[in-house]
């Protein structure tokens, strides 16, 4: 597979390290022998068989010795300081291809995470699913009842392995959601599989079959959503991320019968952090939307909320 210095720049930003390293290698050209001839010139002694293993994603670098190889690599392969450096610190070559329930307060989302857990072993779903989201476009779609309607995505992901197939999609709705009532659909590249939900929690996950199966390096795009309409009123939309990942929009849509008096975008470090970043947003016209864009996903909290009254 080919690779281009736009190829690398892309893997620098969103990882995963092995890949990121892999591709570095193969644009500079450089055998792992000359690498290892060039880290030695430095005072850096590491064996070929190690830099195979990280390149391939066998093996992280993690000892303060192999840090240091790795802030060489840099040097040799003539990248951005810290640009591989970080990704390990992200641990961005173990994003799954889970997305992180939404749901209408992370409180919700926290306590809902013992049930997703149990529909993910039941389908079957490995820790690390080999993707990593590229970019991620969300609109949410608020009623005249001030109900979450409906959602959709448009995904493009990137596999870091070979073989990959599927995505895991997490509905979570509005308190009062009935899961079994809620539609999945596969709306762009992808059909729908399997389907699990929990009740008591209102948490669906729905299982989208790739119309391809991937090799690592891989890009995907593919839309799907959810129709629900079956929860109480909803006050805000939120987003756990685990991982760092690439760019993230989210749009809420607003019933014309039923317009917010205020809304705002909000980020947080953790669910018990203080919600921080706080920026207003003003309703657009005739279409009566708000939207919040990530550029580059770090792990943490992002949402949009609003206020009726």
């Amino acid at each position: 597979m080919g690779h281009t210095e736009a190829d690398l720049v892309q893997l620098l930003h969103t990882g995963p390290f092995h890949l990121a390293l892999r591709t570095a290698l193969a644009v500079r050209g450089l055998p792992l022998q000359r690498v290892q001839h060039h880290l030695a010139h430095r005072g850096v002694k590491v064996g070929v068989t190690s830099l195979s293993y990280w390149q391939q994603g066998a093996r992280r670098p993690q000892r303060p010795e192999s840090l240091k190889a790795v802030r060489a690599l840099e040097e040799v392969l003539q990248l951005p300081d810290n640009s591989l450096i970080r990704l390990l610190t992200d641990d961005a070559s173990v994003r799954g291809d889970v997305e992180r329930p939404a749901a209408r307060s992370y409180r919700s989302l926290v306590e809902a995470s013992g049930a997703v857990e149990a529909l993910l072993a039941e389908l079957e779903s490995p820790v690390d699913g080999g993707l990593h989201t590229v970019g991620h476009h969300e609109r949410v779609r608020i009623g005249a009842a001030r109900e979450m309607v409906g959602r959709e995505s448009q995904h493009v992901v990137r596999a870091h392995r070979d073989g990959i197939d599927r995505y895991l999609a997490i509905h979570h709705g509005d308190p009062g959601c009935d899961p079994s009532r809620v539609e999945v659909r596969a709306t762009e590249n992808c059909r729908t599989g399997r389907v699990r939900w929990h009740a008591e929690t209102g948490v669906l996950v729905a299982e989208l079959l790739f119309d391809a199966r991937l090799r690592a390096g891989e890009t995907y795009l593919f839309g799907y959503g959810f129709e629900d309409g079956t929860g109480g009123p909803s006050g805000e939309y939120v987003r756990g991320f685990s991982f760092a990942g690439g760019q993230y929009v989210l749009q809420v849509r607003f019933d014309e019968a039923a317009l917010p008096v205020r809304c705002r975008r909000f980020a947080q470090a953790s669910a018990g952090a203080p919600r921080g970043g706080r920026a207003e947003l003003t309703l657009t016209g005739r279409h009566r939307t708000v939207h919040l864009v990530e550029q580059g996903v770090r792990p943490g909290i992002l949402g949009i909320d609003w206020a009726w009254t």
